[in-house]
């Protein structure tokens, strides 16, 4: 059965999880409208989805800034009508060992991750609700529910990331439907931010076995494409040759 188009936004969509559900998302006949800073890969990634029969937009954005994330939601009503879904999917990873002290990538980390979230969500919340309905749909981690060396703010982002998502599950009343993903190891550009050295040579040990991005797409397909009246809360995606 073929699903009713809905516009969906999406952030950190130039690469990896991002572009995956770009892609995947378009091909489903959804209408995409792109966020990230890195806009020339955004304006690639939309040509090839045009090219391809799909429909999609993009806008430069930066979520740390909430003024920023306000205007992508907007961007998106004024070029759709309407936003039915928002991924709040844009992340950073610099893991290190706590006692290196790389207290601004913590904060880089927190800005992203978390308020990046939070931002996204007091955007996309009044005007969905406004609207009788709408899907936010949070990108966490495996590190949600588990921490690991020189992962622990990372995993705290994460942790606090799969609380909002379930506050925010329990306080919709079914008008807004609240969805948590939390991939495994997934083939990204996730890694290449970390700058500590033990933690980057732990990191590729760790990444042997990874999913593809397309994977955790598809799980965000199914979240978005089950009727008004289910809510898929939380999904976990590991590989499965992985014991983590």
């Amino acid at each position: 059965m073929k699903q009713t188009a809905m516009t969906v936004a999406v952030t950190g969509a130039s690469s990896g999880i991002g572009e995956a559900t770009a892609r995947r998302l378009a091909s489903d006949g959804h209408r995409v409208l792109l966020g990230a800073r890195r806009t020339g890969r955004l304006e690639r990634l939309v040509e090839e989805i045009t090219r391809d029969g799909g429909t999609a937009a993009f806008r430069s954005l930066d979520v740390t800034d909430a003024a920023d994330v306000r205007a992508f939601v907007d961007a998106a009503c004024r070029e759709y009508g309407r936003i039915d879904a928002l991924v709040n999917n844009a992340g950073v990873m610099p893991l290190s060992p706590l006692a290196a002290l790389q207290t601004d990538e913590w904060d880089r980390m927190i800005d992203v991750n978390v308020r990046g979230v939070l931002h996204g969500i007091a955007a996309a919340l009044p005007v969905m609700r406004a609207q009788g309905g709408g899907h936010i749909v949070n990108i966490a981690s495996v590190g949600a529910y588990e921490v690991s060396p020189t992962a622990a703010v990372y995993c705290a982002t994460k942790f606090a990331v799969r609380a909002i998502s379930e506050g925010l599950r329990q306080e919709s009343g079914g008008d807004v439907r609240v969805t948590l993903v939390s991939p495994g190891v997934t083939e990204s550009e996730l890694a290449d931010g970390i700058s500590d050295p033990e933690a980057r040579e732990a990191m590729k040990a760790y990444r042997a076995v990874a999913l593809p991005a397309s994977a955790v797409a598809e799980a965000i397909a199914y979240a978005v494409s089950q009727p008004p009246e289910v809510d898929v809360n939380e999904i976990v995606v590991r590989p499965a040759a992985s014991a983590r």
